[in-house]
């Protein structure tokens, strides 16, 4: 089967309490965010991006995840 996925690109979570969360994966992962302000944070975690947004409220928890592929072409992909 071909496929055009080159694979997981960018996992981007929403958070309620953006410095908890930068806390938490800044000690899981064992490395400061390269990017940290208050409308995102960003880890470069072993070459693919993990993305921390502020969510205020309830999110669902299916909701609250948004997941980017790379694609050779995106046309072709999409």
């Amino acid at each position: 089967m071909k496929t055009n996925i080159l694979g997981l690109r960018t996992v981007i979570y929403k958070v309620n309490d953006l410095v908890k969360a930068t806390a938490w994966y800044t000690k899981a992962f064992k490395q400061a965010p390269y990017f940290n302000e208050v409308f995102y944070v960003g880890f470069n975690i072993g070459g693919y991006e993990l993305g921390l947004l502020p969510e205020e409220g309830s999110t669902a928890k299916a909701d609250n995840i948004v997941t980017y592929w790379g694609v050779k072409n995106i046309e072709d992909a999409y």
